[in-house]
């Protein structure tokens, strides 16, 4: 079972380690998402329409007019969350900036 305090650590901080030695085993990756560029419409497209604009897990699901469970958006777990949207905000900019296009769809 997944100690409570460890849990509660990484919805606050993310992924990153409390421990002085830390090594991110996702950090190419990163690096890679943080470092690609946007150079072409279909480009910025595909990546506007494959990523959300919101969680797709968040949910409020009713039983009549009362709330019944309420699931958190669990996007946040995702250790390269931070990336795939800053990802999806270039895509946006380009098309916004660099193509005439209205970006108000895809948010």
């Amino acid at each position: 079972m997944l100690n409570s305090s460890i849990f509660r650590s990484v919805l606050k901080n993310g992924w990153q380690s409390t421990s002085s030695f830390s090594w991110d085993i996702v950090k190419p990756l990163r690096q890679w998402l943080n470092q690609l560029a946007i150079h072409n419409l279909a480009q910025a497209r595909l990546i506007c329409q494959i990523i959300p604009a919101q969680c797709p897990f968040e949910r409020e699901i009713c039983l009549g007019n009362r709330l019944s469970i309420k699931i958190p958006p669990l996007c946040k777990l995702n250790p390269l969350y931070e990336e795939v949207v800053g990802l999806r905000f270039r895509a946006l900019t380009y098309l916004a900036e660099e193509c005439p296009n209205d970006v108000r769809h895809y948010c």
